[in-house]
């Protein structure tokens, strides 16, 4: 299934990271889809909306973050047990128990200098294409936060995610930065291009005319493919992006007005992966029709003796296909919160392999950021015995 959307703008500001947040656990209370959160941004804004600082440190400590996935398989070309790196038990709303998330680390900056500097963009992608292959069948929908502007990592998530989702702001400066990922998409299509899954327009002001026009003329272009519902900014939303210390209700998190257009828009990005899925399933080709089977040689008197007689009234049938046995059952990992409070799995859910958040984990074996030592500053040299000569 095409699962994997990165969720990309070129100008920051527009909320990008938290209405991630909002749609990760809206599909999670409401839907009840297993999510995953891959946190791509050096600001790590959703890996601190979702874990506790003390949590988030450790983690980065251990080297269980994106960075380490990627030194690993990048830099050190090493196999790498993508499951140790995802997190669960992150969201502070307590219906949105199948949200999970792979943290980031500041260092995801200098990850993306060293493979500038030794030309492994080719392996760059291909990783990040390999691991979007191991965790499409295992969660129902992948939410990738990519950073504003555009990198190498951010190039590599576009290509080979399933989708892109362009949050903006209704206003000039935001609406110019879809203008410029419009361009770049349009830029070496040999080498693919996530599916445009539309524009959302956030953080509306609902008594601005202005941005009233604005989101008027981004629907009027088709090409955006503007999700009919925007999302206001609401305090309550500005609230939203803190995690909580307690556990609270999807409804306290996100009540009234808010919480109903997060909700709609969940529901159009639903009905919009449906459409595609389908589509795409459409246009496979028809697999070839079977070949009709030879007949069988005339069997010999010796192997005849051998050979179990059947009657000759009955017809002769091709042989019934095997049936389909069902895969085994994976077993039910424990998902250990960021409080540290095991939960056993939702019934009727996939079990998903994550690495808990408590528990030390080794550090990967190379880390982008271990610094060199500086250099020791030469001595300075004594200064001169004579007075210089001043030049009029």
């Amino acid at each position: 299934m095409r699962n994997a959307i990165a969720v990309m703008n070129t100008k920051g500001g527009v909320g990008k990271s938290t209405l991630v947040l909002a749609l990760a656990e809206t599909l999670s209370a409401h839907y009840g889809k297993n999510v995953l959160i891959i946190d791509s941004d050096a600001q790590t804004s959703i890996s601190a909306m979702l874990l506790t600082p003390a949590s988030l440190h450790r983690l980065q400590s251990d080297g269980l973050t994106i960075v380490d996935l990627l030194v690993a398989s990048v830099l050190n070309n090493v196999a790498v047990d993508w499951p140790r790196f995802v997190v669960g038990g992150v969201s502070d709303v307590d219906e949105a128990r199948s949200v999970y998330l792979v943290p980031s680390d500041m260092q995801l900056t200098l990850f993306e200098r060293e493979v500038s500097k030794e030309s492994l963009h080719g392996k760059l992608r291909s990783s990040i294409g390999a691991l979007l292959n191991h965790v499409r069948g295992v969660f129902d929908i992948v939410l990738i936060d990519c950073p504003p502007g555009l990198s190498v990592l951010t190039e590599s998530w576009l290509r080979e995610a399933d989708f892109h989702l362009s949050p903006t702001k209704p206003d000039y400066v935001s609406t110019c930065g879809l203008e410029v990922f419009r361009r770049f998409k349009g830029l070496n299509p040999e080498m693919g291009f996530a599916d445009n899954l539309g524009v959302i327009v956030n953080m509306k002001d609902a008594y601005s005319s202005v941005d009233a026009d604005y989101q008027r003329w981004l629907m009027e272009n088709s090409d955006n493919r503007c999700f009919p519902q925007a999302v206001p900014r609401t305090s309550a939303l500005q609230v939203a992006a803190q995690l909580s210390p307690v556990e609270r209700s999807y409804v306290a998190k996100y009540p009234g007005e808010s919480g109903a257009c997060v909700r709609a828009v969940a529901e159009e990005l639903i009905t919009r992966l449906t459409a595609a899925n389908r589509a795409a399933a459409q246009a496979k080709p028809p697999p070839a029709p079977a070949k009709a089977a030879e007949p069988a040689a005339p069997t010999t008197p010796k192997a005849l003796e051998a050979a179990t007689v059947v009657p000759p009234a009955a017809p002769a049938q091709a042989p019934a296909a095997p049936a389909r046995q069902a895969p085994p059952a994976t077993p039910a990992r424990v998902v250990v919160a960021a409080s540290g409070a095991a939960a056993a799995p939702a019934a009727g859910t996939r079990p998903v392999p994550v690495a808990p958040v408590e528990p030390a984990r080794p550090a990967a074996p190379r880390v982008v950021r271990a610094v060199a030592p500086q250099a020791k500053a030469a001595t300075p040299p004594p200064p001169p015995q004579s007075k210089p000569t001043l030049i009029k």
